[in-house]
C-alpha cells in the first residue's frame, strides 16, 4: 500500500463515509484545500463553494458558541481538538458537527489541519428521546460534573482509531483517589462525594487543551485522554494535578500515604499499532495504576512496554473486555 499512487490515496479518502476536510496551516485563515464527497452531502455546499475559504461560514450568523473558541485555541496552538459544533446548511437547516481535527506535520513544521466530521443530529435527537435513567454519549456524570464514563468510552474508542489510523500519540492517564474506602468509613458516605468533587474540580481545570477529554471513571477514580504534545508531557501534568490535590489539605487521619488526601497516577502512552485493541491500553494503565499503589501511593507510574501485552487472563476476568476495563484498581 505504500507504493500506491496519490490517485489511488485521493480515491480512497473521497469514498471515505464520513466527512474529510483538508486545511492549509500555512495560511493565515487555514482555508478549505480537499473535501470529500460525504462532507459536501453532510453539510449542503458544493465543493466549489468550501474550496479556498474557512469553514467558518457553516455557523453563519451563530458564532456564540464555546464549541468555536475550544476550536480556535487549539488551531492557534497546533494541537488536535474535538468539538460538537452546530453548523447550518445553506437552506438555513441547523445540524450538529461532531469534528475532530488532527494537526499535520512535516518534517516538524505544521502544514495541514485534517478534520473528520459526522452528522450527529439523529444521535442527540436519539440520546434526548431515551428515559433519564439511561445513560447516553452526551450525559455528564452527575456527582462531578465530568464526562460520563459511556460518554468518554465512546469518545476515547473513536479516537483510538484515529491515532491508528493516522499514526498519532495518544495517552491515558487514571487518577485515583487513596484509601478513599477509609475516608468514607471515617468520615460518612457524602463527604466522600464532597471529597470527589473537590478532586474532580482540580483534574478538570488542569486539562483545558483543545484535545483532552475528562471523565469520572468509577468511584474515586478518573480518566484522562491526550493527544499530541500534550501525551509527551503527561507525566509533568500528571504531578501537577497530583500536588494541586495534596495542595487542598483535605484531612484524612487514616491516610496510608500521610495525613491528608493524596491520589495515584497511572499513564499508558503509545502511537497504537493496528493490531492492538483500545483494552491494550486500558490494560497497560491500569497495571501502571496498581504499581502506583504498591510504590507508597502519592505516586506517578508510567506504563512500559510489557505492559500493552495481553498475558492470560483467570477465568473469572475472562469475559469480556468491559469488564476488564472496568476493573481499576482498589484502594
Amino acid at each position: 500500500m505504500n507504493n500506491w499512487a496519490a490517485e489511488a490515496w485521493r480515491s480512497v479518502v473521497e469514498s471515505a463515509p464520513e466527512g474529510i476536510v483538508i486545511c492549509d496551516a500555512t495560511s493565515a485563515d487555514c482555508p478549505v484545500v480537499f473535501v470529500n464527497a460525504a462532507f459536501v452531502q453532510m453539510c449542503g455546499y458544493p465543493a466549489a463553494a468550501l474550496l479556498g475559504t474557512n469553514l467558518r461560514i457553516l455557523q453563519g450568523t451563530d458564532r456564540d458558541q464555546e464549541a468555536r473558541v475550544r476550536l480556535a485555541e487549539a488551531v492557534s496552538r497546533g494541537e488536535p481538538a474535538r468539538v460538537l459544533v452546530r453548523n447550518y446548511r445553506p437552506d438555513g437547516s441547523m445540524f450538529w458537527n461532531e469534528t475532530a481535527i488532527q494537526p499535520v506535520r512535516t518534517e516538524g513544521k505544521l502544514t495541514h489541519f485534517i478534520g473528520y466530521h459526522r452528522d450527529a443530529s439523529d444521535r442527540l435527537k436519539n440520546a434526548e428521546r431515551q428515559p433519564s435513567g439511561l445513560p447516553s454519549w452526551l450525559r455528564e456524570d452527575r456527582l462531578t460534573g465530568l464526562h460520563s464514563r459511556a460518554y468518554f468510552e465512546e469518545l476515547l474508542l473513536r479516537d483510538w482509531q484515529l491515532a491508528q489510523r493516522d499514526s498519532h500519540e495518544i495517552g491515558l492517564t487514571l487518577f485515583d483517589i487513596d484509601d478513599l474506602g477509609a475516608y468514607n468509613e471515617k468520615f460518612d458516605r457524602s463527604a466522600g462525594d464532597a471529597c470527589i468533587r473537590r478532586v474532580a474540580r482540580v483534574i478538570g481545570a488542569s486539562y483545558r487543551r483543545g484535545g483532552d477529554l475528562v471523565g469520572r471513571w468509577e468511584g474515586g477514580t478518573f480518566a484522562v485522554l491526550t493527544q499530541g504534545e500534550a501525551t509527551e508531557k503527561a507525566t509533568p501534568y500528571a504531578e501537577v494535578v497530583r500536588d494541586r490535590v495534596r495542595a487542598l489539605l483535605m484531612h484524612h487521619p487514616t491516610a496510608g500515604a500521610g495525613r491528608y488526601v493524596t491520589m495515584s497516577a497511572g499513564i499508558a502512552t503509545l502511537v497504537p499499532p493496528r493490531t492492538l485493541p483500545l483494552e491494550g491500553l486500558l490494560r497497560a494503565c491500569q497495571k501502571a495504576l496498581r504499581r502506583a499503589k504498591k510504590n507508597g501511593k502519592d505516586g506517578i507510574v508510567t506504563a512500559g512496554a510489557t505492559d500493552f501485552q495481553d498475558p492470560p487472563l483467570p477465568t473469572s476476568d475472562a469475559p469480556a473486555a468491559r469488564k476488564t476495563a472496568a476493573s481499576t484498581t482498589a484502594e
